[in-house]
């Protein structure tokens, strides 16, 4: 396994529209790195983001896609996202806002 750091855990938010709906309970939406667990996912979160506490962290594997070309075939990244929710009394997390 891999040692990462809080700062190479979340990759990029997911912007969706069910991810946006999502963000009046306080969920939030991540690509992470496909190593990273569910405790580091948390930590990286109230690092990244002042004021956050996290309740719980829900991740989900994506394997990659076969792709072809011509005879050829190959295969996509496999990514991993995080819905990430956080406590009543927490900050909102600021990237969203004005989305």
């Amino acid at each position: 396994m891999a040692d990462l750091k809080y700062y190479d855990v979340i990759l990029k938010p997911v912007i969706t529209e069910k991810s946006m709906n999502a963000m009046a309970d306080k969920k939030y939406t991540f690509l992470v790195h496909p190593d990273a667990t569910k405790t580091q996912v948390k930590e990286a979160v109230e690092k990244m983001f002042a004021g956050t506490k996290v309740a719980s962290v829900n991740t989900m594997n994506y394997d990659g896609k076969t792709k072809r070309r011509g005879m050829t075939f190959g295969k996509t990244a496999k990514t991993k996202k995080a819905i990430v929710k956080l406590t009543a009394e927490s900050a909102d997390i600021e990237i969203f806002e004005g989305l």
